[in-house]
């Protein structure tokens, strides 16, 4: 994990919340915006997002340092953008000092680079650019073509247009093709994860997906959906941003109740859930209920 929190981190710049308080007389329990990083031989790593801290994120994460004896060097093959928010795109133009590396995802979100000229600082022959096609299989490759053994598949997720989208067109869009993907990643010896870091419903299809997998990183952004209105953090509900509850009957606790996840971590938490801290009652609940709230410099090995 490089970070687990929603955007603006926890503690965010401008945000006096119990848990960004907390996070600032404790560093302990300060976190970056969600973006993680695997790999299936632990040399070559592939991010899933790049969100606004990575530069801070990779200098944390030893695996991801460059490695001894080589002046310029990064281990990071490749990015996969799951969908064109600000806190899944910006750590893009932290990696623009040449190394090479592959970027992946869909013409939605690939068009949102085209039309942003400052994206161009990553040279496209150093930094390809390859559309990923919703249900179907593509496989990681290095920058030579070399394969790694592992595949990835995007499906997509009950969701709504980044905001900042959502005001050049008309009314508010949900369910744009490309907006919101999750993403199966499989390895070499056909174990699979989920990472699914924004979602606002779990309809059928995902729950049969999901059903019986191994590792989930699924998205919870708030504790309840009115959380940003009855703290008077905000104006929008958790549903108007796209994303399901931790609590409730109709929030993600609930829903995975039956699913048979062997094992689950939330991620993309915000700063304003109270989940957030250890010693509240929030996380006790979702902790007895089998769920990690996911932090920066966690580990899961398959």
């Amino acid at each position: 994990m490089l970070g687990g929190a929603a955007g603006g981190g926890v503690p965010q710049w401008n945000c006096n919340c119990a848990s960004c308080q907390a996070a600032r007389h404790d560093s302990s329990l300060a976190d970056g915006q969600a973006s993680l990083a695997f790999s299936a031989d632990g040399e070559n790593w592939f991010l899933v997002n790049a969100s606004p801290d990575l530069r801070q994120q990779i200098n944390d994460i030893p695996e991801l340092h460059p490695r001894n004896g080589k002046l310029r060097d990064s281990p990071i093959a490749g990015v996969l953008l799951a969908n064109g928010e600000v806190d899944a795109l910006v750590g893009l133009l932290s990696l623009r000092e040449g190394s090479h590396f592959g970027i992946w995802a869909h013409d939605r979100v690939l068009s949102v680079l085209e039309q942003n000229s400052i994206f161009n600082v990553l040279d496209r022959e150093t930094v390809p650019r390859r559309a990923i096609k919703i249900g179907t299989p593509f496989e990681l490759v290095l920058q030579d073509g070399t394969p790694t053994g592992m595949t990835v598949e995007a499906f997509e997720v009950p969701g709504k247009s980044a905001w900042y989208l959502e005001k050049t067109s008309h009314g508010h869009q949900r369910d744009v093709p490309g907006d919101t993907l999750g993403l199966e990643i499989t390895g070499p010896d056909r174990r699979k994860v989920f990472v699914i870091t924004a979602c606002a419903g779990l309809d059928q299809s995902l729950a049969d997906r999901l059903r019986g997998a191994e590792v989930v990183f699924f998205d919870d952004t708030l504790w309840r959906d009115d959380e940003l209105l009855v703290t008077g953090l905000g104006q929008k509900t958790g549903q108007r941003m796209g994303h399901m509850s931790m609590s409730g009957p109709d929030g993600v606790v609930e829903a995975f109740r039956d699913l048979g996840v062997k094992r689950r971590f939330f991620i993309h938490v915000n700063n304003s859930n109270p989940a957030n801290l250890p010693d509240s009652p929030e996380r006790s609940s979702v902790e007895e209920a089998g769920w990690i709230v996911a932090r920066q410099g966690q580990k899961v090995t398959l």
